[in-house]
């Protein structure tokens, strides 16, 4: 097995950033609890609001909008659910839309029953059927309840970026309210909460550097909230109990702002994942690119090799020291067929192989990822005639 490791696995975690790492172990030090009146408190308040700040910044949201959970998973458990309130007033979402390419925790369907749930299908190219959902949006029951309606900014697996403001402009015709699923898209592409129709938006703190065990909801507005998931005290605003895990939130804010920085000074340049896919075609001219024919991440590409499953590749790339997934890295270690290609209409059990980039990512690791592939493939190839043979 290779010793010398080449990471290409971003869009299941990143990196810790060193400015993320400073902010933790500042936080990790600090005496007070934040909601403290005290000097203490107060000085450990601040580091919390600051962090605030930089993460309602990223999507250009007011602070006051962003509730800090232990990760996505937990703000999409609060968010998906039937009980909203108005104010001080219940209000009751009777349905849930959610695409069928999402992500396992959206799927999964938070706190509304399966019975409540529809799934939208999505095209052979990824993007969410507009006109399915219009149909099911049409055909809502609203005296039970309004709709919700939650589809991601961009798949964590093809990187297939939605139309997400034409999605909530038809949510809003609707009345319902839309969920966002923003985990891979912020830091990697411009978010704007006040114009991209969402209600809300779900971000994650590993997936731009940040450290693990922390996320946000998003809000445009505080008129209307999920019913708080987790209960006791008034942290957050009563929208999430429980004293503020400091020292990972602050991390959060260093990387947020870090994040930002770099959207304003350039962004993330497409030409990397522009030169892993024309090179995997010189290589694999079988190989099947998802969603190339529609506008994805620039730091995501979904690859399949034909004759060859995906598990047993990325094991190849693993003992060559390259680190990449077959499909999301959230269910458990598992891998195998790709719910998402499988919504595709890729339905033969079909795996695929994810590379995921980030701006530092060099051109010796994109080298060393293409001599990897050339071994695999070239082992396949001269695997053939023997199969052959023996047939």
């Amino acid at each position: 097995m290779a010793t010398n490791r080449t990471y290409l696995d971003y869009n299941a975690s990143a990196p810790l950033i060193p400015a993320a790492r400073d902010a933790v172990v500042h936080a990790l030090v600090q005496t007070g609890n934040p909601s403290s009146v005290h000097q203490e408190g107060r000085a450990t308040k601040a580091i919390l609001e600051a962090a605030r700040r930089e993460v309602a910044a990223l999507v250009n949201a007011k602070p006051d909008h962003v509730v800090f959970t232990s990760g996505a998973t937990e703000a999409a458990s609060t968010l998906l659910t039937p009980h909203y309130v108005m104010g001080r007033a219940p209000m009751r979402l009777s349905r849930l839309y959610v695409s069928a390419s999402e992500h396992p925790c959206m799927l999964a369907g938070g706190q509304f029953s399966a019975e409540q749930i529809d799934k939208v299908p999505v095209g052979g190219n990824g993007l969410l059927d507009l006109e399915r959902l219009r149909a099911l949006l049409g055909s809502h029951d609203r005296s039970q309840g309004l709709p919700l309606v939650a589809v991601q900014a961009a798949n964590n697996e093809t990187g297939v970026l939605q139309p997400i403001p034409a999605i909530g402009a038809l949510v809003k015709e609707f009345g319902g309210l839309f969920v966002v699923d923003a985990v891979q898209a912020a830091g990697r592409i411009p978010l704007d909460i006040a114009t991209c129709s969402a209600d809300y938006l779900i971000l994650s703190s590993h997936k731009i550097g940040g450290p693990k065990g922390v996320g946000a909801i998003v809000a445009v507005s505080d008129l209307v909230m999920p019913k708080a998931l987790v209960r006791g005290g008034g942290q957050e605003k009563g929208h999430r109990a429980g004293t503020e895990a400091l020292p990972v939130i602050a991390g959060f804010g260093a990387a947020a702002r870090v994040a930002r920085e770099r959207l304003n000074s350039g962004g993330w340049p497409a030409r990397t994942r522009e030169t892993i896919e024309h090179s995997i075609r010189a290589i694999a001219p079988d190989a099947i690119i998802y969603g190339e024919n529609v506008e994805r991440l620039p730091n995501t590409t979904m690859f399949s090799l034909a004759e060859m499953k995906a598990e047993t590749v990325q094991i190849a790339f693993d003992l060559g020291g390259i680190a990449l997934s077959a499909g999301s890295a959230c269910s458990s270690g598992k891998v195998g067929p790709s719910h998402v290609l499988a919504a595709m209409g890729y339905g033969d059990g079909t795996g695929g192989l994810r590379v995921s980039t980030a701006p530092e990512t060099s051109e010796e690791d994109i080298t060393l990822f293409l001599d990897a592939l050339k071994n695999i493939v070239a082992r396949r190839d001269r695997s053939k005639p023997a199969a052959a043979d023996a047939a």
